[in-house]
């Protein structure tokens, strides 16, 4: 199926701002993984990110506090008030980089690392920190430190699933300061691993688009389709396929957006739209979508001026009305997908 559109302009649209996981904030440098004696010079002045079992991390509100990491570094994180990442001197873990310590790259000269590590580490009657997960709050983080709490929880979630070694079966060790393990018995070499996974806008090259809910959410909660790359699948023979899949519409003019890391466990979001027919059917696959909805972009516009995310909470009392669309949070590169669609009309 093949839509003739009036007005192709209205068809393509780009995003009004960059998702908030795809920020070029920290600096990966190859060499210095390699590099043990500049690793060990910078031990000096380097911060460790901290996060614990549940993916939490130390995070403060208010103005700069010297001594604990916040604010530390010059930039745009420099403001007076909003969440912080707390992060630890180095030399108050270990007098050089533990064993089991991650290299997550460079800030304005300073290096981040990031540990395994609980309330323990935070300093003792600092009732300012707060423990929550990259999910709460990188939103509101500044793009270094959401690049830094980003890289930490990837890194750390493919090292507890990366023990023993894929092809031999053999106890991997950490190697090149976290970016890689080998495994005792081949020395084979493994590293971090992606996910690559499609989420597409869907709408009709005009006024309305289509919100689909996943069969595990609450009544309300909507957002774009988005499914796994599978082996030998292009990026656009995915969106295709799973926007079949899952609500069956034929799809044309897809389009790339842009992309967003999503390290939940270790995904990498890569953002399309793309046109459908509201006329054809839709066919749900009922084991992942309980319901799905063509929307106005009025209707679209109403839901975010009303601020009725996903982090309202999920047992608001009941009532007899249906409850009101909600979208995703600015998290996720969906609400920007969905900001990007309303304002281009």
């Amino acid at each position: 199926m093949r839509l003739v559109l009036e007005d192709a302009a209205v068809t393509d649209f780009g995003l009004v701002r960059p998702p908030v996981l795809a920020g070029a904030a920290l600096l990966r440098d190859e060499p210095l993984r390699q590099d043990t004696g500049r690793q060990k010079e910078g031990w000096a002045s380097a911060r460790v990110v901290l996060v614990d079992e549940e993916g939490r991390s130390p995070v403060r509100w208010g103005p700069r506090v010297e001594g604990l990491g916040i604010g530390a570094v010059s930039g745009v994180d420099d403001a007076d008030a909003g969440p912080r990442l707390w992060t630890r001197a180095a030399t108050e873990i270990a007098g050089s980089p533990p064993p089991d310590a991650l290299l997550l790259g460079e800030a304005d000269g300073v290096a981040y690392w990031a540990v395994r590590g609980g309330a323990d580490q935070v300093a003792a009657g600092d009732d300012g920190v707060r423990w929550l997960t990259l999910f709460s709050v990188g939103a509101e983080l500044g793009a270094r430190d959401a690049a830094l709490l980003a890289a930490a929880v990837a890194l750390l979630n493919w090292h507890g699933r990366a023990l023993f070694c894929a092809r031999d079966g053999s106890p991997t060790r950490l190697a090149n300061a976290g970016w890689a393990r080998v495994c005792e018995a081949q020395h084979h070499e493994e590293y971090p691993r992606t996910d690559p996974a499609v989420i597409c806008l869907v709408h009709d090259g005009a006024d309305r688009m289509l919100l689909g809910r996943h069969r595990a959410w609450p009544a309300g909660r909507f957002s774009v389709l988005a499914g796994f790359v599978e082996a030998g699948e292009s990026l656009e023979a995915c969106v295709a396929r799973e926007i079949g899949e899952e609500v069956g519409l034929d799809v044309t003019d897809i389009r790339y957006l842009g992309s967003q890391a999503w390290p939940f466990p270790r995904s990498l979001m890569l953002g399309f739209h793309a046109v459908a027919d509201p006329a054809q059917p839709l066919r749900l696959d009922e084991a992942e979508i309980s319901e799905a909805v063509w929307v106005t972009r009025d209707e679209v516009r109403q839901a975010l001026a009303r601020g009725d995310d996903w982090a309202v909470a999920d047992d608001a009392p009941a009532t007899d009305s249906p409850p009101p669309i909600r979208l995703p949070g600015r998290m996720s590169i969906a609400r920007t997908m969905i900001d990007s669609w309303s304002a281009a009309g």
